[in-house]
């Protein structure tokens, strides 16, 4: 047989390797990057102002940008996604021109942008927006109805971006300071929004508009529209900042199933105040506003679409049981209101902020109502899940999240973490102290990761580098013989060197592994790892 040249085999090696890397195009950099038409502005204010058309599944109106010169610059970027189009951009009523290159819109400014101050443009659009195919996961806008018959209409944005049906800065590492959002819907229905309502205008036109005010910052996938034939109902929450409406808007016909199961919604701010500190949005309420899809954490406007069922549609995502003892839905999405909404990412390569600390929000909601033991028996039990497929920390600049194992790897890297801390009331300061250090903030995974190093007088360093940046799960390898203990850990980065609680006998004892094999005696003859740190155990007997 003739030898295959050694050149033709790396080629082939580099070929396969480069096909498996994500690839990228300028599209990708100019909805994830701060493009130097982003950096000069600072956002203070929208005026979100629309009409909402079923039958045609359209939107018309204008978005009026408030923004803070930071610098002189003389081009905007404003993001809008096809099929919307961009019928105009008027400043000070003179009409403006505007270059397009996809999603992105770059607009000449005329006027001069003087340092300090506070300038507006109105963008005026129309349009079908992109129809959600599998929302909220591959989103847009959902065009449903209801068992009546009525129209039943939600937005869900996540990561595809609020640009796909309103124009705005669509990137994260800039919230706007306060927003109001003006719908106008056909008379027969309702708009429920983020904020509270501040007034309903009807129209001669048979249609009425809903005017709800945000006054916290908020980030843009955050903002919401849901348009159906809702019905309320609410309570206050005597809470740790003092009174917290709570509303619910449901679809007519569930109104019995909604105030059974939304029971969980006050269970679920006690717990989480406990855990992470205040309500971060008293002034613009709590809501549940049910949609057709499964749920979102739009701010102050949580979306529920969980069929009024326990678990995760009727499932527990766990498989310990503890799973069905709380609604998945309201418990996780609301969570959001502390990791998402109050502490924001920056970048979307750092979603795992979101999600992490949202997917362990579920075991501390059990801890809270059902104690310690069911707490780690669901996050334990979530592991099965995790694929280490790719790191939990995606690509910076480009709007690419990490691996999905943001979830539940997320969570059970912080479940390690509270061991590792070893004082319970100390984890607690410092998921309380996140929300309060980082309040209507957007940051970065070494800012977290900074604050937590510094709160706990814990080096994590090589911990956050193992689980968020690599796909490794520490291996721990022992051998037990002759009352002595020879133990090692493999698969790991370089000076990892996480200690791990063991029982010996039943009796608790900390050993601190690395990568060579260390030697203590022992005395007892039963031997187990306590299986409330993420590592992989191999016994060598």
């Amino acid at each position: 047989m003739n030898r295959i040249p050694l050149v033709f085999i790396l080629l082939i090696f580099t070929f396969f390797a480069f096909a498996q890397q994500p690839q990228f195009t300028k599209q990708d950099t100019l909805r994830g990057s701060i493009t130097p038409e982003r950096e000069w502005w600072d956002l203070t204010y929208y005026h979100l102002d629309i009409k909402v058309d079923p039958d045609n599944k359209s939107i018309k109106g204008k978005n009026t940008i408030h923004y803070k010169v930071l610098k002189n610059h003389n081009i905007i970027q404003v993001d809008l996604q096809p099929p919307l189009k961009i019928e105009k951009v008027l400043q000070n009523n003179q009409e403006l021109k505007v270059k397009s290159e996809g999603n992105a819109h770059f607009i000449t400014l005329v006027d001069p942008q003087k340092e300090n101050s506070i300038n507006t443009i109105q963008v005026y659009y129309s349009g079908e927006p992109r129809e959600a195919i599998r929302a909220p996961w591959d989103g847009g806008i959902s065009w449903k109805k209801d068992n009546n018959g009525k129209h039943f209409i939600a937005s869900s944005c996540q990561g595809l971006g609020a640009s796909v049906w309103w124009p705005n800065k669509d990137h994260m590492y800039d919230e706007v300071d306060s927003l109001l959002i003006s719908v106008n819907v056909p008379k027969d229905l309702m708009n429920v929004s983020n904020g509270r309502l501040r007034k309903v205008e009807e129209h001669d036109d048979n249609t009425k508009t809903f005017h709800w005010f945000v006054s916290n910052p908020i980030n843009n996938y955050g903002v919401n529209i849901n348009i159906g034939d809702y019905v309320h109902f609410g309570e206050q929450y005597e809470g740790e900042k003092g009174t917290l409406d709570m509303d619910y808007y449901v679809i007519r016909d569930n109104l019995d199933k909604a105030k059974k199961q939304f029971k969980d919604a006050p269970k679920m701010m006690k717990a989480f105040e406990h855990w992470f500190g205040p309500y971060p949005f008293y002034e613009d309420s709590f809501k549940l506003v049910e949609v057709p899809y499964l749920g979102m954490e739009h701010q102050s406007s949580v979306t529920y679409g969980n069929q009024y069922a326990n678990g995760y549609l009727g499932t527990d995502l766990s498989g310990s049981g503890w799973g069905l003892k709380f609604d998945f839905i309201i418990i996780h999405e609301a969570g959001h209101e502390w990791f998402a909404n109050n502490i924001t990412y920056k970048d979307a390569a750092d979603m795992w902020i979101h999600e992490g600390f949202t997917a362990y929000s579920e075991s501390l909601f059990l801890d809270y109502h059902f104690g310690k033991k069911a707490a780690s028996e669901y996050v334990i039990g979530t592991r099965k899940s995790i694929q280490n497929d790719s790191p939990i920390i995606g690509i910076y600049n480009v709007n690419q999240e990490g691996s999905s194992d943001m979830y539940f790897k997320g969570s059970n890297m912080l479940h390690t973490l509270r061991q590792l801390i070893e004082d319970d009331e100390k984890w607690r300061s410092v998921l309380r102290g996140l929300n309060s250090e980082f309040y209507h903030q957007t940051v970065t995974t070494k800012q977290i990761e900074e604050y937590i190093s510094k709160e706990t007088k814990i080096d994590l360093t090589e911990f956050f580098e193992q689980y968020l940046r690599t796909t490794k799960i520490p291996t721990l390898e022992y051998r037990l013989e002759n009352g002595k203990l020879k133990f090692r850990y493999t698969n790991i980065i370089e000076k990892f060197d996480m200690p791990v609680r063991i029982f010996i006998d039943d009796k608790a004892q900390w050993i601190q592994p690395n990568a060579t094999w260390q030697t203590v005696e022992i005395t007892g003859d039963k031997l187990s790892i306590d299986p409330n740190f993420y590592v992989n155990v191999k016994s060598l007997q």
